[in-house]
């Protein structure tokens, strides 16, 4: 079965979010399974200083106009890319710029891949896209592939990664390339012109990165506006757990840790928690718990949730570091935070990967308290690093965190988006901390379990046999 995997960023290559990882990690895995998978992605500008041995397979006019898109062809883990380039995607430099400007930059790719593959004669049977910039690929498809013989049995899938996300500004764009739905009546009026909520009613089928996000998106609390359209197609949109790379993420391997350790062997994790707190100022102090959060800092993330939890735990002992970046207001919360609790509360505002490996691997506890989540992955890397994970019970959080109960579960829960919840649950967790007898199984528990992408890959699998048997 041949598949087209359309993403605007992909690891190693581009990564600005979770979707790069489910590029880069789950189309080896669907190889695995005997997928004839290729991956299409933007040449972006900054991608020209890589050393990418990729060569030129094809020139092709898009649009209107028609602009010159050339395709370049490379690997990455055993996959074959497509790297697309024309004067759109070099009009930024990002992966990501303005929603106007990307209308114009992810149209010109998404047609520039289509037109690409025909010239290239390699016809795929389903055409999977990742959010609202490969929407215009879909949008295409569902006009033209009934009179078209190269398109005509090609089945479409639209994840949703994050809803809210839907090209406010690409409208423009999606009309001066020739795209749209014609009859986009069945949407609410502010939806009708914009890129995902066209692209819920031109896929064949939707999936979502986790069961219970795939249920809450069809309610008005996650839905967006679009909970009525989500839930009217509800037999055809899928919930599939992301996953990480066991290889990507090992505690027992990585390079950034000061030591190294398993679930079979936790010991030597102590030295990690030690430099750790020697690193950020913090005391030595074995019996104290270190909470680690890494994280973008946005409101859905919860940062001002998990900072007022903390004020609210009193004379409790506690040490915390926070890592990430983003919004301003957040990052000067997280910094008078950190410079009223010296020694005991740190802050770092910037991306640094050997950092964060450094934080699940040392930390006693992650927390995520998302507002909502459609999958998350801190809590997955968590539990493989031996970080108990504290989470809010919503979408992929849910799904993949057992609430502790005696002899139970791999990490704690709480209900509310409210930091009063959040404080309730630290505190239990707190006790269990303080005996060894409970903490260790617990962490041991979590260390133990499996998401690693071939689970997902066999979900994706059934649902692009499913797909793909449709169209004959």
């Amino acid at each position: 079965m041949d598949i087209l995997f359309l993403a605007a960023e992909m690891a190693p290559l581009a990564k600005v979010g979770g979707l790069a990882d489910v590029a880069g990690e789950l189309t080896p895995a669907l190889r695995r399974l005997g997928l004839e998978v290729r991956v299409a992605t933007p040449f972006h500008p900054f991608l020209r200083s890589r050393a990418l041995a990729a060569q030129e397979v094809a020139r092709v006019p898009v649009g209107p106009h028609g602009q010159e898109a050339v395709l370049y062809q490379t690997e990455i883990r055993g996959v074959p890319v497509y790297l697309i380039d024309g004067d759109p995607i070099r009009a930024t430099e990002g992966v990501y710029a303005h929603p106007t400007q990307d209308g114009h930059k992810y149209a010109f790719f998404c047609l520039a891949v289509l037109e690409g593959l025909r010239a290239l004669g390699w016809r795929p049977r389903l055409v999977h896209a990742n959010e609202w910039q490969t929407t215009p690929a879909l949008l295409w498809l569902a006009a033209r592939r009934g009179g078209d013989a190269f398109w005509s049995d090609a089945a479409t899938l639209l994840t949703i990664h994050n809803l809210p996300y839907m090209g406010a500004g690409a409208e423009e764009a999606l009309t001066a390339y020739g795209l749209g739905l014609p009859d986009p009546s069945s949407l609410p009026e502010w939806a009708r012109a914009l890129p995902l909520p066209q692209g819920l009613l031109a896929a064949d089928w939707l999936s979502t990165v986790s069961p219970t996000y795939a249920q809450e998106i069809q309610r008005p609390e996650f839905g967006c506006g679009l909970e009525g359209v989500l839930a009217a197609r509800a037999d055809r949109l899928v919930g599939i757990l992301n996953g990480i790379d066991p290889e990507v993420w090992d505690p027992a391997a990585d390079p950034a840790l000061p030591a190294h350790f398993s679930a079979r062997d936790v010991a030597p994790r102590a030295a990690v928690k030690r430099r750790l707190q020697e690193s950020l100022g913090l005391p030595d102090r074995e019996r104290t718990p270190l909470l680690g959060m890494v994280t973008r800092l946005d409101y859905q993330k919860g940062v001002d949730l998990a900072l007022e939890a903390l004020e609210r735990l009193g004379d409790h002992d506690w040490q915390f570091v926070l890592l990430g970046t983003g919004d301003p207001g957040l990052e000067d919360l997280a910094r008078r935070f950190a410079a009223a609790r010296p020694g005991r509360a740190h802050a770092v505002l910037r991306f640094d990967g050997d950092l964060a490996r450094q934080i699940y691997g040392g930390s006693d506890m992650i927390l995520v308290p998302s507002r909502y989540e459609p999958c998350g992955l801190a809590q997955m890397i968590a539990m493989r690093y031996g970080a108990v994970p504290v989470v809010r019970s919503t979408g992929g959080l849910k799904d993949t965190v057992r609430d502790y109960d005696a002899g139970k579960g791999t990490g704690f829960l709480f209900g509310p988006a409210d930091p009063g919840a959040l404080a309730a649950v630290l505190r239990g967790a707190f006790r269990v901390f303080a005996d060894k007898r409970r903490w260790r199984p617990l962490q041991r528990r979590a260390m133990r379990q499996d998401f690693s992408w071939d689970r997902s890959a066999k979900a994706y699998h059934d649902l692009y046999c499913r797909a793909v048997g449709e169209h004959g």
